[in-house]
């Protein structure tokens, strides 16, 4: 009875074993078909070509799948919001700038300050 137990303990390991390496090699595939990356075939093929490769690859196939993303490509460029948000902050920062100058200017011209009793 124990030898039966231990063999299907031994088939139930080797399946889990086997279905795990797959389930793992397909993460990347499963992170660029959820971002719906451009290339994402070929990071599904290159998820069962690392099984040949001993893992080697896998690692660089999961930073694949994640560099791209649907709402902003791949990163690199400006979006046509963050240029509009940049021309608004430049806009604010020179608006403080000209407020700053304006409220230096009584003190450049010699007023007293408050700190200083009048004579």
């Amino acid at each position: 009875m124990l030898d039966y137990f231990a063999l299907g303990l031994l088939v139930f390991v080797g399946l889990v074993l086997f279905y795990g390496i797959i389930v793992i090699h397909d993460i990347p595939y499963e992170i660029a078909a959820r971002r719906q990356h451009p290339h994402q075939d070929a990071i599904h093929v290159a998820g069962w070509v690392s099984l040949f490769t001993l893992h080697l690859i896998w690692p660089f196939l999961w930073i694949w799948a994640t560099l791209y993303r649907q709402d902003r490509g791949w990163g690199f460029a400006q979006t046509p919001a963050e240029g509009e948000r940049l021309g608004q902050l430049e806009a604010q920062l020179a608006e403080l700038r000209q407020r700053v100058s304006a409220l230096e200017q009584p003190a450049a011209s010699g007023a007293a300050s408050p700190d200083e009793p009048e004579a």
